[in-house]
């Protein structure tokens, strides 16, 4: 194939007319399925005497031709792939353009052979690496320009652990020898290599417990080589990269540096240390010396930033994020805690508050675009900005040097109140930016700040900042300020967040003044935003009974901003009405106000049905508004909401099923919040229909599961509904279609109902038990049968608590009849105490765990032959080949170890089991600290866990700090945590299981007491059974029974 009609082509394709185009580039398809035409491009892409333009056009569609005809590897193939031998002139082509002369040319050929790395390298491109790292050593600018380009792309993608070793053995010294000569390289060249170093910093972290010993080695004599390195490039002075300079290319190579030292922190931080100190006092020192520049062109915008030599930008606030991510990581490691102190630490904070400032281009943008202006503060945003870097720095000053740091605050806000007055009185325009980014950084840190001044205040010290003085003598001043939107906006917002310590006439004062501000028709966005982000703050953080006064005119306010808002700005509307109309429990909501507010939240979900967040919040405004004791306002919900809503369920298909699912939800947040003497006459009856059609034909698991959550719902709050409705069409109680829709679930394959199929089970037998009896045999003969091919620990959960309310509360019934049902062989209670031994150490939830220990203590006092008879899996059978344990000769079992050496049980008669579980139950969480078990009683039991080294502390608290298990306790919840702690039952927990005497009992007491009569009665054989279990199980079977 000849060059000159593919140039042609590519000529043709950059014709202004469109005709010749589309010709050219129809004709030029055809010819890149010849296997000759890679290479026809290729020469073209190094022909110095063809035209530039022509040049690019041959490169950029020879990237296209490897990712089309190169190899299957590529999942854009089109077959036509060319013969090695061709392959190889292609690829020795391209990689000669590394070093044309041509930055741009060089540039699209690092991308080629990057793409041809990928698939061939190392099998059929062997020498490619050695040969990349020859063109390093060339010293040839041109050259390294383009072999640090493919290298960028190559170490973070294509090494393996393998090749990661000897391959940096032979990059690392050249990549060091490159960035020190910046009299032959540029300095866009020079970071790359700053670029690929931090690549094989994380590669190696990656593969530093497979080859432990080599990496210990290379970090030993690499990294405190290029840390001398980056010490000598921050020592430079950085305004000699911004100043009387035609571009900003030198702060690439400072970029890098931080990013890297940031990578090594995490990764490698104990070879940071010894240098530690050097790179903090380099960041700080950089945004001081930095700060007149980024005044200058961002703040002032009394200039462009310069292009980059390169044609990439390179910003000043690209620079600031890694310098504060990594003072920021330093200082949350602990590290160098004397260094955070002193001038050091208000240089910080003061540097901070300067760089948080808007620029002018945030100005113009928020001004315009009220989504991007929330979005910035949001705490879940995903935009990072230097605002955010500043923010999270000081949240971790704030922690690690509270007094101190709130201390800088109070100085640093007084500096600037005094300048920006100064600045104010000159004439200057841009005096109120240092104030709102001051506000803004102490308002973003409110809760922390609040906190030190109790905890100071409570010890009898002084304030260490006066936020009261600022919300009585400063704040007030510039809520009037309209000329400048973004610090009267701000003003609104701080007081807010400080709202807690302002006194009840005060704070009516300012919700009435932001109120004022949401009414204004000339109010600007940032202002309206923010004042009606400020109402939020307010009504969560002031008495109600300053904001009751207000609340009727703040929801009419919000109302009419619900179909005018979208994305952020109306997630930040509704969760404000959300906060507002829980108020005083929204005594103060009238019929009129609940039937306009229900029209605006049904438009916003019409129009935003698939959004998750929307309907999260969605139902809580609804569930609000029905749950108001206002006389007609539960009513007037359902008669606007429900009719609704069972239209949207009843003509909800297959293909948009997420309107049935969200309806559904939103139903249920009116069963939620309708009042105790239940739903009202008719709810049931309209719901019905749609409802139980919907759940008979879905197969979709949101719907499915919403509508199970609903009938769960509906059962408890207005039983009576449920039982006595009818379908007028078939003659079906809702009783029976309850227990078809149960029925339908327990056929499916699909287990992904999961633990909401058991609630309505156990809601069902707790609210209608005398109208289930009659069919309660086929509903327990039906779950037993499904507990054989049940695979998921929550569905057989949702089969299992049924039979252990059942067995609690009426055991001997329960029992005769599991034992008189066969299914396939087996009896009925067989196959439910095996799934039940398995399974119980894996059961979720407060009341599930505690009504399973109940029925357990029945069984096991039961002594009925047929459960005495049963052996059931014990515990795990620890083998040398499967010991995995903390010692020095553990086995890790990897997936195939495991296949090859299945885990074996012991088999232990039932009562045993029993016990275990039992005992189990008793030491879970804190209880058996608090009987005093702790870990050093089991511990003197033969242990092997590693903890020698633990301190008293830590041996007291299952090798945690007391603190740390504190802070772990809170997060795991109830299994975590004694089941006295108040806090124990989660909100997920409906009201009912909350009140019910399972979850209110002392079952620490009760598990004791079971015990010790156990142990006096010699119950099912006791000690013979105690005998069983293993040496720790004992101690604590004795420790229960001796306790008086």
């Amino acid at each position: 194939m000849a060059s000159s009609e593919i140039a042609q082509c590519l000529s043709g394709t950059l014709s202004s007319d469109t005709n010749t185009r589309i010709a050219a580039e129809l004709r030029l398809g055809e010819l890149l399925n010849a296997p000759e035409a890679g290479l026809a491009l290729s020469q073209l892409v190094l022909a110095s005497d063809a035209d530039l333009s022509l040049r690019q056009s041959a490169a950029i569609a020879l990237r296209k031709y490897v990712t089309e005809h190169w190899s299957p590897y590529f999942q854009q193939f089109k077959g036509s792939a060319p013969p090695p031998e061709i392959k190889a002139e292609i690829r020795q082509a391209v990689f000669k353009g590394l070093s044309d002369s041509i930055r741009k040319v060089r540039s699209l050929c690092a991308q080629t052979i990057s793409a041809i790395a990928h698939c061939d390298w190392p099998d059929e491109y062997p020498d490619l690496l050695s040969s990349l790292i020859n063109l390093l050593s060339s010293l040839s600018p041109n050259s390294v320009h383009g072999a640090m380009q493919v290298f960028t792309e190559f170490i973070k993608s294509d090494l393996t652990e393998d090749q990661l070793l000897p391959v940096l053995r032979q990059l690392l010294p050249v990549l060091l020898n490159i960035l020190g000569t910046p009299e032959q390289h540029s300095a866009l060249t020079r970071s790359r290599t700053i670029s690929v170093f931090r690549q094989c910093v994380e590669s190696l972290y990656m593969v530093k417990d497979q080859y432990p010993e080599a990496v210990k080695e290379a970090t030993a004599t690499v990294l405190h080589v290029w840390l001398d390195a980056f010490k000598t490039l921050l020592s430079i002075d950085p305004r000699a990269d911004v100043e009387n300079t035609p571009n900003w290319d030198g702060l690439a190579i400072r970029i890098q540096v931080f990013k890297t030292l940031e990578t090594i922190q995490t990764s490698f931080p104990r070879a940071l240390t010894p240098h530690v100190k050097d790179f903090l006092r380099a960041a700080l020192e950089h945004l001081s010396a930095l700060y007149p520049t980024f005044s200058h062109y961002y703040l002032h915008s009394a200039a462009s930033v310069p292009p980059s030599s390169e044609d990439e930008t390179i910003e000043l606030t690209h620079l600031v994020c890694p310098v504060l991510d990594f003072v920021a990581n330093v200082a949350r490691s602990g590290k160098a805690k004397d260094w955070f102190e002193g001038a050091n630490l208000a240089g910080l904070i003061s540097g901070v508050f300067n760089w948080v400032q808007m620029t002018s281009e945030d100005e113009e943008e928020w001004a315009n675009n009220a989504n991007a202006f929330v979005a910035q503060e949001s705490d879940d945003t995903l935009s990072y900005s230097v605002r955010m870097a500043g923010f999270d720095l000081l949240a971790v000053l704030v922690e690690r040097a509270p007094v101190a740091s709130v201390s800088t605050f109070r100085i640093t806000i007084q500096r600037v109140i005094v300048e920006s007055e100064q600045a104010r009185n000159a004439g200057t325009q841009d005096w109120w930016r240092a104030l709102e980014a001051s506000l803004a950084a102490i308002g973003s840190q409110a809760e922390d700040v609040l906190d030190v001044i109790d905890d100071e205040r409570d010890s009898g010290r002084a304030k260490p900042i006066d936020i009261e003085s600022l919300l009585t003598n400063v704040i007030p001043n510039f809520l009037v300020l309209s000329q400048h939107p973004f610090l009267q906006g701000r003003a609104f917002v701080f007081a807010s967040q400080y709202a807690k310590l302002l006194p009840g006439q005060l704070a009516g004062q300012y919700l009435d003044a932001a109120v004022h501000v949401l009414e204004a028709s000339d109010a600007s966005i940032p202002v309206k935003v923010s004042a009606v982000k400020a109402i939020h703050n307010f009504c969560q953080n002031i008495d109600d009974a300053v904001a009751v006064p207000m609340a009727p005119r703040i929801a009419k306010d919000i109302g009419p901003f619900l179909p005018i808002t979208s994305e952020d700005t109306l997630t930040l509307v509704l969760e404000t009405l959300a906060v507002v109309v829980q108020i005083d429990d929204g005594k103060w909501i009238n019929e009129d106000l609940a039937h306009s507010l229900v029209i605006a939240i049904l438009d916003v979900w019409m129009k935003n049905n698939k959004d998750p967040i929307f309907i999260s919040i969605l139902t809580d405004v609804l569930e609000s508004l029905a749950s108001s004791p206002s006389p007609g306002v539960y009513q007037a919900v359902v008669r606007q909401a429900l009719p609704a809503l069972c239209n949207a369920i009843m003509s909800s298909t297959a293909v948009d099923s997420w309107i049935a699912s969200a309806a559904i939800e939103l139903v249920s947040s009116l069963v939620g919040g309708a009042p105790e003497n239940g739903l009202g006459e008719g709810f049931f009856a309209m719901l019905a229909p749609s409802l139980f059609s919907c759940l008979r034909t879905t197969e979709d698991r949101d719907v499915i599961q919403n509508g199970i959550a609903c009938l769960t719902l509906l059962i408890r709050k207005d039983i009576n509904q449920v039982v006595s409705w009818s379908d007028p069409a078939t003659g079906q109680s809702g009783l029976d279609l309850i227990l078809e829709v149960i029925a339908k679930q327990l056929r499916s394959e699909d287990e992904s109902g999961g633990l909401v199929i058991g609630d309505l089970i156990i809601h069902l037998l707790r609210r209608a038990g005398e109208a289930v009896l009659p069919v309660l045999p086929q509903l327990l003969q039906a779950m037993v049968v499904r507990m054989q091919t049940a695979k998921t620990a929550t569905f057989l959960q949702s089969l299992i608590i049924p039979f252990a309310f059942l067995i609690h509360n009426q055991r001997d019934t329960v029992l005769s009849l599991l034992e008189g049902m066969n299914v396939d062989g087996r009896s009925g209670l067989d196959i439910l105490i095996q799934a039940w031994c398995e399974n119980a150490e894996t059961f979720q939830g407060f009341w599930p765990t505690r009504i399973s220990a109940l029925a357990l203590c029945a069984l096991f006092a039961s002594e009925r032959p047929s459960l005495q008879n049963l052996v059931v899996k014990g515990d795990i059978i620890v083998k040398p080949e499967t010991k995995n344990g903390s010692d020095a000769h553990a086995v890790i079992m990897t997936r195939s170890k495991t296949k090859q050496t299945p885990t074996e049980f012991t088999s232990v008669p039932f009562p045993v089991k029993a016990l275990k579980l039992l005992l189990r139950e008793l030491q879970s969480g804190g209880e058996a600290a608090s009987m005093g078990f702790n870990a050093a009683d089991v511990a003197e039991v033969d242990s092997d866990d590693g903890d020698e080294e633990w301190t008293e502390e830590e041996k007291a608290n299952q090798g945690f700090k007391a603190d740390e298990l504190a802070f772990l306790s809170d997060m795991l919840g109830p299994r975590g945590m004694a089941f006295d702690n108040d806090d124990a039952l989660e909100e997920s927990d409906d009201e009912d299981l909350r009140n019910d005497p399972v979850s209110t009992m002392d079952m620490q007491a009760h598990l004791v007491s079971f015990l010790r009569e156990c142990a006096a009665r010699n119950t099912n054989n006791f000690s013979a059974v105690v005998d069983q279990l293993n040496p720790e199980e004992i101690i604590v079977v004795r420790k229960a029974v001796s306790q008086q």
